[in-house]
């Protein structure tokens, strides 16, 4: 045991209080007191928890404000609940499936596939909105600086375009950031980790309600239009997943409104294989890659996976690049013509750009190396960044004015680096620059670093990637990748909607085709090196691959994305080569932001030199337990218990005085219960045929997933002297292991099944603990060892 970290608090027998630690986006009072069973050695496993220090309310006022938030990396957030993923094969859930017919069940794998095939239309369609309103807001603005700039260039007086600029790219980021801070701050950032908790059966509040929608479409809108160092797929992803959450339950409950329509789907178990669906489908519709959102589904989101699930979550993708390829081609007035490969169009890689020679894959792989580097050196400083925005930037008010402060920096660099830049290229015919300035350069000639600075991000990686050779200096792309690195860690993690992937590849694009122009500059061989677009391309991905720590999925997604089948295994070298190289610093960016919301994630295995630690150790207890038919009184008193507000509940055959254990019967779920004495479901009310109706699944369906709060469920004095029964309403079989059990096993069986409870039993089958979600994420290898992290109320 002695590579247990001191740095863990260990609690002894006569204190379980615990110490007192800062607690992570505010101070909110709330204790959770555990005990765990067992005596002498196993009491090294019990957990020192936060206890919160009693405040005044002359206290609170001053305190309600604070001008400092103090952040603690050793918390695990109580305020997480997790998701129902195992089904509860109760008596009503049995004869349900017992009436249902073979058509029956046919009828519902139908129905799947039309609910995917919908979350791949509106997915589309949503991309379709986003892409236009970029388009000709971004389009407004560059014209009007541009115009500006053309003016005043010949005149003098070029300040007045370079806060024309500034104060464009304020005002687009100010109303953006007012409608996410003000509104619903849950759509701020890229969304992919709440997402990628909530695919790992953690339920995170209001991540996919139809306002979160809302709000982060408008919201990416603007941060893209306001000239931030962001990209549109990161809010896509999060978009179609909100959307599969919706379509798939046949209802809105933020507008009150019931379809009456897939019905059946109305459960975790349902719900959360479509957002894997609708995950996907934001994917496809940002890159154009069908097959690359179905793997990211696999490899970054779903935590589990239904074989079954994979050719719907195909089909929804290929509906969602369909569909918005289809509704561009008609807003270009080209219909038919369905060549854009998404929402991020890369463009084609073909001709001599597409060939490579076996001695460059030393070269590939030492760009990889530098790719898992610089994305470390990304994850590092962003990470101190956020816990001091964490800190100090907690009120809306200050996100805004922080968020208004990075776009009129970013648009003051911008005009910087091109006012200073001498870079100046011939303007050829076939020149596809939309917005190129000419500044100080000759006529005929355009300003290089314009190309990178004054456009949207996915045009400046397009023009890296396809422009021709000589098209930069190696200073310009120098500059370039340095001031945009800046940008881009400054900016993601700000109260925006806003996606990494594209500032991430652009930042790589530019390395990277340095890297090809150095190649060329140092040999003799024009021809080895002759096209520098390569090696933009295998530096984007070492940049993205360092950054987010992605391998398969975003092999597939470079190659959908770019037509450029040829370079897969380059890329794929150069991720594997990434991940490692990154992973030795730091984790990827997306769980670095999980492990800083102090998120119970469970990652796919046990921390290492766990195997001597029990189920008895990890375990809660004492375990409140019901019996088969208990008193309502009891029932309404265990609810209403905030202190410790537990959401499963053992069945047992009968509770003694002597705390014995009783032996399981089941397992009863707090929202089961709810509805229960939602409906009055007691025995003597049965008896006595007041019952209008007997209870059915749908009455639990109908109240899915916002079951009203215990506090607004009236039971009159008499109720609470009547008994109900359960037996018909719990899960009969729930899942069990000794307490013998070692972690590594408890954590598999846990994991794998996506269970909530884990029931712990003695020799004689009786309940002796309940292992949840955090009992398991507390856990983790630290630098010392095995480490345990506290629990709080954050």
């Amino acid at each position: 045991m002695a590579n247990i970290s001191k740095k863990v608090s260990w609690s002894g027998r006569g204190d379980d209080r615990g110490e007192r630690t800062p607690l992570l986006n505010g101070a909110e009072d709330g204790k959770y007191n555990r005990h765990l069973s067992g005596g002498g050695i196993f009491n090294i496993g019990r957990l020192s928890t936060v206890d919160l220090e009693e405040i005044t309310p002359e206290e609170d006022i001053v305190r309600s404000r604070p001008k400092e938030i103090p952040h603690n990396a050793k918390l695990l957030s109580l305020k997480y609940e997790s998701l129902d993923y195992d089904n509860s094969e109760n008596q009503l859930f049995l004869e349900e499936e017992r009436r249902m017919s073979h058509m029956g069940f046919r009828c519902l794998e139908t129905r799947r596939w039309v609910i995917c095939g919908l979350i791949g239309f509106l997915t589309g369609l949503i991309a379709c909105l986003i892409d236009i309103a970029v388009e000709k807001l971004a389009g407004y603005k560059y014209s009007a600086v541009k115009q500006n700039i053309e003016k005043f260039t010949e005149f003098g007086g070029l300040s007045i375009s370079l806060i024309l600029w500034a104060v464009l790219n304020s005002a687009f980021v100010m109303v953006g950031a007012i409608a996410v801070a003000f509104f619903e701050p849950i759509a701020a950032g890229s969304g992919i980790p709440q997402i990628k908790c909530y695919l790992n059966g953690v339920k995170i509040p209001r991540v996919v309600r139809l306002k979160t929608l809302a709000i982060k479409v408008f919201g990416v809108i603007c941060s893209v239009a306001g000239g931030l160092a962001v990209g549109k797929e990161g809010p896509m992803i999060h978009s179609g997943a909100v959307v599969a959450a919706g379509v798939s339950q046949g209802r809105s409950t933020s507008l009150k409104k019931d379809f009456k329509i897939f019905e059946y789907f109305r459960r975790d178990t349902e719900k959360r294989d479509f957002v894997s669906a609708g995950a996907a489908a934001g994917v496809s519709a940002a890159f154009g890659a069908p097959v690359g959102g179905v793997l990211f589904s696999l490899e970054e989101g779903a935590s589990f996976w239904n074989q079954m699930l994979t050719w719907r979550i195909f089909f929804a993708s290929m509906i969602s690049t369909f569909t918005l390829n289809f509704f561009l081609s008609i807003y270009h007035g080209k219909p038919g013509e369905l060549s854009s490969p998404g929402l991020i169009n890369f463009g084609r890689f073909d001709g001599d750009s597409v060939q490579y020679n076996l001695y460059e894959i030393p070269l590939f792989i030492i760009m990889g190396a530098l790719g898992g580097v610089l994305g470390a050196l990304f994850n590092v400083i962003n990470y101190w960044l956020t816990i001091f925005r964490i800190r100090y930037i907690h009120r809306p008010c200050l996100q805004v004015m922080e968020a208004m402060l990075v776009a009129a920096v970013t648009a003051t660099v911008s005009f910087a680096m091109i006012y200073f830049s001498n870079d100046c290229q011939p303007l050829g015919q076939d020149n596809t620059e939309e917005y190129s300035l000419q500044l100080f350069c000759a006529d005929g000639e355009y300003n290089s670093m314009a190309t990178a600075f004054f456009n949207t991000p996915e045009r400046s990686v397009r023009s890296l990637f396809h422009n021709p050779p000589g098209s930069y200096n190696p200073l310009t792309l120098g500059v370039f990748t340095l001031a945009y690195f800046v940008l881009a860690v400054w900016t993601y993690g700000l109260t925006v909607s806003a996606g990494v992937f594209i500032p991430s590849l652009l930042i790589g694009a530019a390395w990277g085709r340095l890297f090809g122009i150095l190649l060329s500059t140092i040999t003799s061989s024009q021809s080895i090196w002759a096209d520098p677009g390569k090696y933009a391309l295998i530096g984007a991905a070492a940049q993205l691959g360092g950054i987010v720590r992605m391998t398969l999925s975003l092999t597939v997604i470079l190659v959908e994305a770019t037509g450029s089948v040829t370079y897969g295994f380059p890329i794929m070298l150069v991720l594997i080569t990434a991940k490692i190289v990154g992973d030795y610093f730091i984790e990827g960016l997306y769980d670095v932001h999980i492990k800083l919301q102090s998120v119970p994630f469970l990652h796919w295995e046990a921390p290492p030199t766990s195997h001597w630690l029990t189920a008895r150790e990890v375990m809660s207890s004492p375990v409140t337990c019901f019996n088969r038919v208990e008193k309502v009184g009891r029932i309404v008193d265990v609810l209403s218990n905030t202190s410790t507000n537990h959401n499963g509940f053992p069945v047992v055959a009968h509770t003694t005085e002597n705390d014995e254990p009783g032996k399981i019967c089941g397992l009863i779920l707090r929202s089961q219960l709810i509805v229960l004495l939602k409906h009055k479901v007691f025995v003597e009310r049965a008896s006595s045929r007041l019952s209008h109706r007997k209870l059915q699944l749908k009455d639990f369906r109908d109240a899915y997933p916002r079951f009203p709060p215990i506090q607004s469920i009236h039971v009159s004095q008499d109720e609470r002297e009547c008994m109900m029964d359960l037996t018909e309403f719990m899960n009969p079989t729930p899942y069990t292991v000794p307490q013998e059990t070692s972690l590594p096993r408890v954590f598999k069986l846990f994991r794998a099944l996506g269970l909530r409870h884990l029931v712990v039993v003695d020799n004689e089958n009786g309940v002796v603990g309940l292992v949840t979600r955090k009992d398991l994420a507390r856990y983790h290898l630290g630098k010392d060892g095995l480490e345990e992290l506290h629990l709080a109320q954050t």
